[in-house]
């Protein structure tokens, strides 16, 4: 089922809109309770407190995955996260295994910016220009299909924490690499494996066009022109104004973030890697964090011994992520109680057989 196919059912009854958070709150603990090891529950970091009170782990969406595969009991793993996060458990977890999203309105926006179509235009067109001397690889922030297009060809996925390994691995299949679907990532990461800005060409799915000026014989990447909604937000500007403000306050960001405030940040990390580094971080310290809102703010809840703001206070949480609410959740597991499988993610299997390639190609070098 495609995401519009989905999208064209009935989304949440009008039952739950009704309830309050304390009645709601009272029959999620107990279908967790009565439904035990039948159920997994993972919730994505950037979810809302009112969601990841109830997870049984929270984390990455990789990671996320990773556990929702090794627990072979659940029969139901409801993914509190968002669309590609729950298409990649689902092709992790067993056949018997049912995954649901509890709104099937939880996407995300990097990872519509590629689609499949678009991908293999661009092969075709690049391929024309490189002949077989590019290797694909992607973000595990992207669709199935994207997963798969790169499993085919030999590339891998890659997430925010290898990132640099994965690219290293790469320039020893092939001359080039074709980084999808952030354009952000890609460049953080191959610049500081060496590889210089004059060096990147960037690939525009909207025009077919590819961006550069100079001799082509020169490209050793080529970014796909997609980009996180959330870290793209986070400006050189906002970095001044912490340095003014506050100038032996860190500033630490996620490398989604452009490539002008990763150079300018004092650190730059996956997710894991920020919450990691506030927590050994020295009482008193004082931090800037740019990545997004709900993580932030929990952070600085579980942190009172240190200074935390948000690196650009005007940001709102991720959008998509917050499709998924306490209501939404309750839904899931209610239906989930009578063996409905409202709102599951299933991938077919040709698109799951290249997608595991190229997921293993990456956990092979974890």
């Amino acid at each position: 089922m495609s995401i519009l196919d989905a999208l064209k059912k009935p989304g949440l009854p009008e039952r739950y809109k009704n309830l309050t958070e304390e009645e709601m709150v009272k029959r999620v603990v107990a279908i967790k309770a009565e439904m035990g090891e039948r159920l997994y529950l993972p919730a994505h970091h950037y979810q809302k407190d009112e969601v990841v009170q109830f997870a049984d782990d929270t984390g990455d969406s990789l990671q996320l995955a990773q556990l929702a595969a090794r627990n072979k009991k659940a029969e139901t793993i409801i993914f509190c996260g968002v669309h590609f996060m729950a298409e990649t458990a689902d092709i992790l977890t067993e056949t018997q295994q049912t995954v649901i999203l509890p709104d099937m309105r939880a996407g995300c926006s990097m990872a519509d910016m590629a689609n499949i179509l678009q991908t293999e235009r661009a092969w075709s067109k690049l391929q024309m220009l490189f002949s077989d001397t590019i290797l694909p690889l992607t973000y595990v922030n992207s669709t199935a299909a994207i997963k798969a297009f790169v499993g085919k060809y030999g590339g891998a996925t890659v997430t925010s924490s290898n990132a640099m390994a994965m690219v290293d691995w790469g320039f020893t299949q092939k001359e080039r690499i074709l980084f999808l679907p952030d354009q952000h990532l890609g460049r953080n990461t191959a610049y500081e494996l060496g590889v210089p800005l004059e060096a990147m060409a960037v690939w525009d799915p909207i025009t077919d066009t590819l961006e550069y000026e100079g001799d082509y014989n020169e490209i050793k990447v080529i970014l796909w022109k997609g980009h996180c909604s959330v870290h793209e937000k986070f400006t050189e500007e906002n970095i001044d104004k912490v340095r003014r403000e506050f100038p032996d306050m860190n500033v630490i960001v996620h490398p989604e973030c452009s490539f002008e405030v990763v150079e300018q940040s004092d650190f730059s990390g996956s997710t894991k890697m920020i919450i990691e580094t506030i927590e050994q971080a020295q009482p008193g310290s004082k931090w800037a964090i740019g990545t997004e809102m709900n993580l932030v703010n929990r952070i600085i809840q579980q942190h009172p011994d240190k200074t935390i703001v948000s690196l650009n206070p005007n940001m709102c949480p991720c959008l998509t992520m917050n499709r998924i609410d306490l209501p939404h959740l309750l839904w899931a597991l209610e239906e989930a109680l009578v063996g409905q499988k409202t709102n599951q993610i299933k991938v077919e299997s040709d698109t799951a057989f290249y997608a595991i390639q190229a997921l293993n190609r990456m956990l092979a070098r974890a």
